[in-house]
């Protein structure tokens, strides 16, 4: 960067700018210069501070400075309670699904979380879906969560392979008053997709399966939706995993290459969300 005539290069490191972004840039002003943050560089001036480096970025309004890469708020346990007390909350049904859910030991971890649940029933009403699939089922979750949000009339076909989680689905299903719109098939999921219409009609999908099959739901469900509708794949953090060189399990490799894969995909158009273990929406062109 170069230095503007009649101002002074401040060094500020980033860590008091971070701590104390206000005291940094009233600093910076005082001495008539500009502040410098390793990277993060801005100008200040009377009235506002203009972006200086492409890496770096600062919000004149609430004067926080960070690099523009490296902007998200790590959740502790509280702000996580925060972030959930701020969502829709589960009724009865739900919390009673993610409690029996719970018991089941280990396992229960398949079921997404509780903002995960708002999200796609937002989601479905948004792109006011009438015709919706879900791959990898567990024990109902996330299935009533997208069925809630259908437009009328609107149907859910899920798939699974296990008749020993689904059948805690089906029951809740029933409670949520939800079953009449869920089309549940005992299948592999390939299978079962081979079998719907080769014409786009599906607004909204979402993939919570073995991750292994995922670039090849991906390319069977690619050519069945709509343009504008929606593919959500889950899990496609995998806890860290994906950025991990040493972890080469086939589960990891595979997220890998569908994250490369979706990014790059020209078809859609996609973005990779932190919520929960990662979302990634890929909406088709």
């Amino acid at each position: 960067m170069c230095d503007r005539p009649g101002m002074a290069r401040i060094p500020i490191p980033i860590d008091e700018v971070l701590a104390d972004p206000c005291g940094a840039l009233a600093r910076a002003r005082e001495a008539g210069g500009f502040a410098d943050a390793g990277g993060a560089v801005a100008v200040v001036g009377d009235d506002a501070v203009r972006e200086l480096r492409a890496d770096g970025w600062l919000h004149a309004n609430h004067a926080i400075l960070a690099s523009m890469h490296r902007k998200f708020t790590s959740l502790t346990p509280a702000l996580y309670d925060y972030v959930v007390a701020h969502n829709p909350p589960q009724d009865e049904i739900l919390s009673d699904l993610a409690t029996e859910t719970a018991a089941l030991g280990p396992v229960a971890m398949m079921q997404i979380a509780v903002e995960q649940g708002a999200f796609l029933t937002l989601l479905a009403r948004l792109v006011d879906a009438r015709r919706a699939v879900e791959i990898g089922t567990f024990t109902g979750y996330s299935a009533i969560s997208i069925a809630r949000g259908l437009a009328p009339a609107g149907r859910l076909l899920c798939c699974d392979v296990s008749d020993e989680w689904t059948a805690i689905a089906r029951r809740y299903f029933a409670r949520a008053g939800v079953a009449e719109r869920i089309d549940l098939r005992i299948a592999p999921a390939l299978e079962t997709l081979a079998t719907l219409p080769a014409t786009p009609e599906i607004d909204l999908a979402f993939v919570d399966a073995d991750k292994a099959g995922y670039r090849g739901y991906y390319e069977a469900l690619l050519p069945r939706l709509r343009r504008n509708g929606v593919i959500v794949f889950d899990n496609v953090l995998w806890g860290g995993a994906v950025v991990d060189g040493a972890d080469e399990r086939a589960s990891t490799v595979a997220l890998r290459d569908l994250n490369d894969h979706v990014a790059a995909d020209l078809r859609v158009e996609a973005v990779m969300l932190p919520i929960a273990d990662g979302l990634t929406l890929a909406r088709k062109r």
